[in-house]
């Protein structure tokens, strides 16, 4: 799996000196993959084309978990790099899904909105979906269930694999958080004031990724999936949820490219620490 990474502060384009460079080699050589290439992108070429199987992430998980809620990716640029994935907006103002193209903010109530493409997020993952795998999965399955199902349907040697389940749910229990104010607390402590609610039984769509166990700190390690009803209407953080019938299809991506809003390093402490359980208590 490749792993481009670049950084744009204000217009002006950014090369990291060189012993932040390597420094960011070691840590993603042993977290990320076993043959991983660092390299910087040039917005006016990044920005040229969707394409297929490669993800695009702004900023990282770990940079979240710290309070890191202002970045510099708009949605109208983000939708350039794929139509389908999740992430949240500046000031963590709701959970976003992406579907169809179309960019979706769930509130603190579970209510779903459009996005404003001038609109900014702090973190967002999104590919331009083109699967290659699906499977039909008819008889009702529990959340653990499902996750086995997919889990068995990625393809062996798969470095990250965006997923789309569609049909009926017999339940989805979702979560958003109320929008934040500087000074930013950190995540751990937003999860506090979560909201919870239960969007079924309902027809709807589930979005999201799975990244590998090494992945941890750049994005969430196993599945991330976010939630929106077939109305458009509702949607969240899936919590939990119970199937009654759906398709899932996945498609495997061997590349990412990551944006590091000012501030942000992939040399940062949270990449060096336990983080898991910190990931499992706010995004699971």
């Amino acid at each position: 799996m490749t792993v481009m990474v670049k950084r744009v502060t204000a217009g002006v384009k950014f090369r990291p000196r060189p012993e932040p460079v390597r420094q960011a080699l070691r840590v993603l050589d042993r977290r990320f993959t076993a043959a991983l290439h660092v390299s910087t992108l040039r917005r006016e070429e990044d920005y040229a084309h969707l394409e297929p199987h490669v993800l695009f992430q702004a900023s990282t998980i770990g940079a979240l978990l710290e309070g890191r809620y202002e970045g510099d990716v708009t949605f109208g640029e983000l939708a350039r790099h794929g139509d389908l994935g999740l992430g949240t907006l500046n000031g963590l103002d709701g959970e976003m899904i992406a579907i169809d193209g179309r960019f979706h903010r769930a509130d603190v109530d579970g209510d779903v909105a459009l996005v404003d493409p001038q609109a900014r997020t702090p973190f967002a993952v999104v590919v331009a979906f083109q699967p290659s795998v699906r499977i039909q999965l008819d008889e009702p399955l529990a959340h653990a269930g499902l996750i086995g199902a997919l889990e068995q349907a990625v393809p062996t040697g798969s470095g990250a694999c965006a997923v789309r389940i569609d049909g009926e749910f017999e339940n989805v229990r979702a979560r958003s958080v109320p929008p934040q104010t500087p000074p930013y607390r950190p995540l751990g402590e937003v999860v506090a004031d979560q909201h919870v609610f239960d969007l079924g039984p309902c027809s709807g769509a589930v979005v999201g990724f799975r990244f590998p166990d090494h992945g941890e700190g750049i994005e969430v390690a196993g599945f991330h999936l976010h939630f929106i009803s077939a109305d458009r209407t509702r949607g969240g953080h899936v919590l939990d949820l119970r199937t009654n019938g759906v398709t899932a299809s996945l498609d495997p991506s061997s590349e990412l490219h990551v944006e590091l809003p000012p501030g942000v390093e992939l040399t940062d402490p949270h990449l060096e620490g336990p983080i898991a359980a910190l990931v499992a208590r706010v995004e699971r």
